[in-house]
């Protein structure tokens, strides 16, 4: 069965989309099938996947408000090797819409019902706001990957949106949990970065990923290639860094079948 992995932070200019795209597409390159859901009315993650938001013939909008089947609406020719569910100005008008539907936190989750064993992994950028397009993200999703700079007033939103991982759970998806904590933007030579580092993992253990991002220029200049920095420049560090992520994502999960299968066996 697939995992929908929500990326989210309430804050902004943290590294979520570069996140969301260099993941999928490191997950791509491990031969997973891979699907990105781009929530972000800005389309960011669209460009950054090589499609151009203002050529697309459907967008998430689409899918969420006219319940168009996922099939109908995904972009295959993307440059990072995954499936793409596209973003542009139209869906800023889905979230003023989702306002008057039924059930309108559950459109997404609907949407994907039948399509989520097609999938290895299906990641979700979601806007950097908690608006009804995160809420759809959140009901939709397994669990939540929180990119963070490591800085004090970084610190205090990652606070905010653990409570409001918590609350969303007890309305909307009792299942969703904290997949990881992921330091992004990383420059060693701050000390600040560093204590701020040494606090989440104090506070937040196993959750927070070994795998840090660092600042990379590459990384910073893939999107407006239209690319992921590793198809961009496969031997910078920012490329190495999410390929690692990958990894270290990929043994979690079966560490994680490891002990439930174990588990099963012993009851």
């Amino acid at each position: 069965m697939g995992k929908i992995i929500a990326v989210a932070n309430q804050k902004g200019g943290v590294g979520k989309t570069t996140t969301c795209v260099n993941l999928a597409a490191s997950m791509a390159a491990t031969k997973r099938k891979v699907l990105v859901i781009d929530l972000d009315p800005q389309g960011n993650a669209t460009m950054g996947s090589g499609i151009d938001k203002y050529e697309v013939a459907h967008s998430a909008y689409d899918l969420l408000i006219d319940e168009m089947p996922l099939d109908r609406v995904i972009e295959k020719e993307t440059s990072g090797g995954y499936d793409l569910v596209a973003a542009n100005s139209d869906v800023t008008a889905a979230e003023v819409k989702l306002m008057e539907l039924f059930s309108r936190e559950m459109r997404l989750r609907n949407a994907l019902k039948d399509y989520k064993d097609h999938y290895d992994y299906i990641f979700i950028d979601c806007p950097p706001s908690l608006n009804m397009l995160t809420i759809n993200a959140m009901s939709a999703a397994d669990s939540v990957l929180v990119p963070m700079q490591c800085e004090y007033y970084a610190l205090e939103g990652l606070t905010a949106l653990v409570d409001t991982i918590s609350k969303l759970a007890a309305v909307v998806n009792a299942d969703l949990k904290i997949e990881g904590i992921l330091r992004t933007m990383y420059d060693p030579r701050n000390r600040l970065s560093s204590d701020v580092s040494d606090q989440l993992k104090k506070h937040f253990g196993e959750k927070v990923y070994r795998t840090i991002i660092p600042r990379n220029i590459r990384l910073a200049e893939a999107p407006s290639f239209g690319s992921p920095v590793m198809y961009y420049d496969k031997s910078s560090s920012g490329a190495k860094a999410y390929l690692a992520l990958a990894g270290e994502m990929l043994r979690r999960e079966e560490q994680h079948k490891e002990v439930s299968v174990e588990s099963a066996s012993v009851g």
